[in-house]
Order: C-alpha cells, then structure tokens, then sequence
C-alpha cells in the first residue's frame, strides 16, 4: 500500500500476528523477566458519525491521542515517534493527519510518523498487536521503519512520514495510533 502518497488506492490487505506478554511491573521484575518496555496510557473514543466515515478534522482521534498521553502523564512534546494508522486510503490518511497536528501541536511537525501497513498490509484485527510489536522493536533498536512506497507526498498529509528509508533515532516514547469500523 501507499500510506499519504498523492497517488495512493486504497489499503492491502494482510496477514499476521503477534503475540505480547503484558504484566504487573512488580511481579515481572521479581521473576526477573526482560521488559521491553511499559504501556503508559490508553484511550479510544468513537465517532458516533458513521459505521465507516470520518469527520475530515480527526477530533476525536485527537481527542484519544490526548487522552492516552495524559493517562501516561505525558506531554505532546514528550512522543519520539508516531506509529500511524496509515491504511492508504484518502480519507483516514487526511483524517489522521490533521488528528496528529490537532493533538500533539506544533510538535506534530517534528516527530516522525511512518505506516508499517506499508510493508505488512492491514491485518484487520491483528494489527494492532503487530503494530504493537513494531513499535517495542523501535524502542529497542532506536529505528524508525519507513512508509515504504511513499514517493508523492499528499500534500494534504503535511507530516514527517518517514519515507521509504529507515531512520535511526532514540525512540523513548512511542505513540501508536489506531482506529476500527462500527
């Protein structure tokens, strides 16, 4: 797929999954496990517009993303890289963007921002975990994956979406965003 490429059609569809082991903090340090890293916050907020649509300002994307980071006691300014939602289709790739510039500021021009969805597809109800694993993977290694087959920038989705090259950078704070139908 073609996650915020002006001549994107659509999303692929994928396959996958991935599996995360989530605990207590304490009761992982007293058995010695290696802990990848910490879910510090969580949000999600429907639309109550449509099974589908999307309202083309993404509040209440943003207004989860906010949620989320003040659950985390985190500030917009504290996100090192945006794990995108980024199916490749028009609306929810605008509808992200301007979600993410709503949310997270003037600090949203700052942050990278890629789809994995680019390389693996949707995998509807897995890809959450995978995206999940992604983005442990990007604490660990201090990599950002690209938005692979992002050659034309929409410009509508006006953000660092890190195109088709990897970037290394300390990945201490990771936000990933996602969103269902219904």
């Amino acid at each position: 797929s073609r996650p915020f490429d002006r001549h994107r059609n659509g999303f692929v569809m994928g396959e996958g999954a991935a599996v995360l082991v989530l605990e207590e903090a304490s009761a992982a340090k007293r058995r010695g496990a290696d802990i990848r890293c910490r879910v510090a916050g969580f949000a999600n907020h429907g639309n109550a517009f449509h099974m589908t649509g999307l309202r083309r300002e993404g509040t209440e994307m943003a207004r989860a993303i906010t949620t989320a980071l003040d659950r985390a006691r985190r500030s917009a300014e504290d996100v090192d890289y945006v794990n995108a939602h980024g199916s490749g289709t028009v609306q929810n790739d605008r509808h992200e963007t301007d979600a993410v510039k709503r949310a997270l500021g003037a600090h949203a021009r700052r942050v990278p921002m890629s789809s994995i969805k680019s390389m693996v597809g949707h995998s509807l109800g897995a890809i959450g975990s995978i995206e999940l694993a992604a983005c442990v993977l990007a604490m660990d290694t201090g990599v950002v994956p690209p938005t692979a087959n992002l050659t034309t920038p929409d410009p509508e989705c006006d953000l660092d979406h890190v195109p088709l090259t990897a970037r290394e950078q300390r990945n201490d704070v990771v936000l990933s965003v996602g969103r269902g139908f219904g």
